[in-house]
């Protein structure tokens, strides 16, 4: 294990596109239907695995149909499960999402087994195994909210593990308790309406500088087709997104997060590993659902889209 992602697992069904909810019973015909690994976790873990990155996976999924789905397409694509406890009576998490003709995705979320997933389901040894480890979604993942999670997590740093977080929500009233977990953090990767909400900031630059307060070393806020704004004490960097026929948005933000990881990974400066985090991106907004497009791609494929314009604010 090179990687371990830990947090939100949920199951996505996509059908696209999309233009209404039929009236009554009537149905409508659509060009494809898919059935995903996503969520903050999964869908990371599932991008890292495509893209040849020993990934380890650790979460909670329900006892049911679901869950053995769910755990089936993370296994085939080269995760290693073991880590996903399976929690009786709840449901797997899972989200109907009817993809607007223009990759707009509303949602139909049940929230499932993440919300029950705690401390005592965690292998601490995971932690010590990880070069780096990815916080996906400790927004909804209540059951982390532990300061003895807390200590694992600096321990982990200490033995020169690598943390990066996102998150999976964007609900206001979620947004202190992700806050906590900055100062053990190395690198944060909200999106711009997280950002702002968590830093409570007017603006996106503002917000970066704030989060870099709490504690990393570097805080990348995704921005959709305007890119990411990568921030650390030495300034502000804009990486603009790649051009690509948008088909759906599904699971781009961990696309970003998967490409970046791989980045740190090879060695690469923070500004390469977000151009690479957006070359995922773009790959997976070219097709449906979080994993999309990226079938028989490396990351040596990916960094020659990786295009070098930049802009130093």
């Amino acid at each position: 294990m090179t990687v371990l992602t830990l947090g939100v697992h949920i199951v996505d069904v996509l059908a696209r596109p999309v233009e209404s909810i039929p009236p009554g019973q009537d149905t409508h015909l659509v060009e494809q239907i898919r059935v995903t690994a996503a969520g903050a976790a999964a869908g990371t873990a599932v991008a890292l695995a495509k893209l040849g990155v020993p990934v380890a996976s650790a979460g909670a999924v329900g006892v049911d149909e679901l869950g053995d789905l769910l755990l089936m397409i993370m296994s085939r694509h080269g995760v290693d499960v073991g880590g996903v406890v399976r929690k009786p009576g709840e449901q797997t998490a899972a989200s109907i999402l009817p993809i607007r003709p223009d990759g707009g995705r509303p949602s139909f979320h049940v929230p499932g087994a993440n919300l029950v997933y705690a401390l005592a389901d965690l292998d601490p040894g995971a932690l010590t195994r990880a070069r780096v480890i990815h916080l996906g979604g400790v927004d909804v993942t209540f059951g982390l909210h532990d300061p003895a999670f807390l200590e694992l997590l600096a321990s982990a740093r200490e033995a020169g593990a690598v943390v990066t977080m996102d998150l999976l929500s964007n609900m206001a009233e979620l947004m202190p308790g992700a806050r906590a977990f900055l100062p053990y953090v190395d690198y944060f990767l909200p999106n711009e309406e997280q950002a702002l909400l968590i830093s409570g900031a007017p603006g996106v630059e503002e917000a970066a500088r704030l989060l870099l307060e709490d504690g990393p070393a570097g805080v990348l806020v995704t921005r959709g087709a305007e890119g990411s704004l990568v921030a650390t004490f030495d300034g502000l960097v804009r990486v603009p997104a790649l051009e690509t026929p948008v088909v759906d948005t599904t699971g781009c933000g961990d696309a970003y997060c998967a490409g970046f990881i791989a980045g740190l990974l090879e060695g690469q400066d923070l500004t390469t590993a977000a151009r690479l985090g957006a070359a995922v991106a773009a790959r997976v907004a070219g097709g449906l659902g979080s994993d999309a497009g990226l079938d028989g791609v490396t990351v040596r494929d990916l960094a020659q889209r990786a295009l070098p314009g930049i802009e130093g604010i």
